[in-house]
């Protein structure tokens, strides 16, 4: 679609207005709505901005900015009577090219990268991300208290009660939550709705269901695309799954871990590139899987530490990040093996386009953007100094010994650790000028910052341990 589709798409549907959106370091969407006179829907369009007040952007004595539309992601929005969707680039007015800080220009840079390095034409990514939704979400911290509390009609600790005063006793049990029908799922009918707003939107979607911790958790599967436009679409599915939960009177969050001892959310990562319409990473290696391939596993796992800090950026991330709850946190790759950060998907039958690998430590609190860019560049630079992955594991590496156990690689503990390694080995983000330093360091000295607020808080459960020493 171009501005002279997307003008007439707002004509034919009687919309008057258009929705600008964009995204921010943390993977947000940000917008503001103008009238539908306003743009000339060509590549004149640029609209000014303060981007000072948008985090990880500008300095205020440096705030003037431009975004730039980008018509070929026109939708009708669906949560308004009156609007169509437009996201946006944003734009250096003075140094007249594309922002560096933007993810979306990182995501493009990383697209172009990727051909000139000769590696591939194309890097196609599915994501699939997990979310909760909860019947009530409250949380406060001020001087003197805090707290947090959740709740859900299905929670299995409402088996003696629930919120709305009547009990049918359906209650899905810690870690039984994986494709139970109705009436367990009692989320079936807010997913169909959002899948079919997903679809509305031009997201191609493969299924929904529920997943496996109790308290509502669910996961939506949608196709695999090119890197720029899987982003776009997580972005749009995230917007339509948490205002189809809002119409329910419900809250959905993509917050790794809002629960103690049950599973926490991910969003597991399928990657393969592609040159002029052939899938590179098929072949007669282990798995079914191209040296290519192979090499691309070594250089994701080779990094893997240091994409912590952009895949699971977050300190609840890593009260995921622990085992016991299907965590990817063993840095091996195999075939079929889910206790293994790197799994090699069964693809009997489908054929060579379907051969893939699927990449489990991110998490949906991260930046799209960015997290399909640095695991493409971790991979690579696999590529290109030809990174075996050595040994693939091919037992549940949960039950294994501690002796075997302790020869693979983990992933880290804490979100301070994964940024001391980022700090240590981000050269490979920086080929192409992808990533740039300013970014990098931006990056962690903001997630610092988050940590020393975490920090400086008292947590409930220290009242538990300390208050009588």
């Amino acid at each position: 679609m171009d501005g002279k589709s997307a003008k007439q798409l707002a004509e034919k549907e009687n919309l008057e207005l258009v929705d600008v959106k964009f995204v921010d370091m943390h993977g947000q969407w940000q917008h503001f709505t103008m009238p539908l006179h306003m743009l000339e829907f060509s590549d004149k369009d640029t609209l000014p901005f303060d981007g000072s007040s948008i985090r990880g952007f500008q300095e205020i004595d440096e705030s003037d900015m431009y975004l730039i539309p980008d018509y070929s992601t026109t939708f009708v929005d669906p949560f308004s009577s009156r609007s169509i969707s437009v996201t946006c680039d944003v734009y250096d007015p003075i140094k007249k090219e594309a922002y560096s800080r933007d993810p979306r220009t990182i995501a493009k840079k990383a697209e172009a990268y990727l051909k000139s390095s000769g590696a591939g034409d194309t890097a196609y990514f599915g994501p699939e991300a997990e979310f909760f939704v909860f019947d009530d979400l409250r949380y406060s911290q001020n001087e003197y208290s805090g707290h947090y509390s959740i709740d859900s009609e299905e929670g299995i600790w409402n088996s003696g009660g629930s919120p709305s005063g009547s009990n049918l006793g359906y209650k899905v049990r810690h870690k039984e939550g994986y494709f139970p029908v109705l009436p367990h799922d009692t989320l079936h009918e807010l997913r169909s709705d959002a899948i079919l707003t997903m679809m509305k939107c031009g997201v191609t979607l493969e299924k929904h269901h529920h997943e496996v911790a109790t308290a509502g958790q669910c996961e939506i599967g949608i196709k695999y695309d090119s890197l720029v436009k899987s982003a776009d679409n997580m972005q749009i599915y995230k917007y339509v799954v948490k205002n189809t939960a809002r119409k329910y009177g419900k809250v959905a969050t993509f917050m790794p871990k809002p629960l103690f001892n049950d599973n926490g959310s991910g969003m597991h990562t399928h990657q393969s590139i592609w040159r002029d319409g052939k899938n590179l990473f098929a072949g007669e290696a282990y798995g079914g899987l191209s040296e290519t391939a192979l090499f691309y596993i070594g250089g994701l796992l080779t990094h893997a530490r240091a994409l912590a800090a952009i895949l699971n950026p977050t300190t609840n991330s890593y009260k995921r990040l622990v085992p016991g709850f299907e965590a990817p946190v063993n840095l091996a790759y195999s075939y079929r093996n889910r206790s293994a950060a790197v799994r090699i998907p069964v693809a009997e039958g489908a054929g060579p386009a379907s051969r893939r690998l699927e990449y489990r430590p991110p998490d949906p609190s991260c930046n799209p953007y960015l997290a399909f860019s640095a695991m493409l560049m971790a991979g690579l630079d696999g590529i290109k100094r030809k990174t075996h992955p050595g040994e693939a594991v091919t037992e549940n590496i949960y039950k294994m010994s501690k002796e075997k156990a302790s020869k693979i690689r983990q992933m880290p503990g804490s979100l301070s650790e994964a940024l001391n390694e980022l700090e240590a080995d981000h050269a490979f983000l920086l080929e192409g000028n992808v990533f740039t330093k300013d970014v990098i360091e931006m990056w962690v000295e903001r997630k610092r910052d988050e940590i020393t607020q975490v920090n400086l808080r008292p947590h409930p459960w220290e009242f538990h341990l300390y208050h009588d020493v």
